[in-house]
């Protein structure tokens, strides 16, 4: 069975950084696209990052310039780097992997930035 563990969740005044961590385990398969969300307080939920077995990465607008998606295929982990924070990116981040065309969600890592 799929498991992802996530970390590195906190509060953090504005302009400070962050790095969340999302661990997969029981993936005989390894993972075809590794990815976060968020959901901040009475909102839907949003797409952040992705990235793909290859490498390949892609960014909300909101958070370019800003958060680095990157993976590391050995440790099967994900990793979201997130510098120059906001307010706004005040949240609850959820990991996201692709395992063969099954999606598979983290349970949420809070993220909190003060003004």
């Amino acid at each position: 069975q799929v498991q992802l563990v996530e970390s590195g969740g906190g509060l953090v005044q504005a302009g400070g950084s962050l790095r969340l961590s999302c661990a997969v385990s029981g993936s005989r398969f390894g993972t075809d696209f590794m990815g976060w969300y968020r959901r901040a307080p009475e909102k839907q939920r949003e797409f952040v990052a992705t990235i793909t077995r290859g490498g390949e990465t892609n960014y909300a607008d909101s958070v370019k310039g800003r958060f680095t998606i990157s993976g590391d295929d050995a440790k099967n982990t994900a990793y979201l780097q997130m510098n120059s924070l906001k307010p706004e990116d005040t949240a609850i981040y959820y990991c996201i992997v692709d395992v063969r065309g099954a999606n598979y969600w983290g349970q949420g890592t809070q993220v909190t930035v003060s003004s």
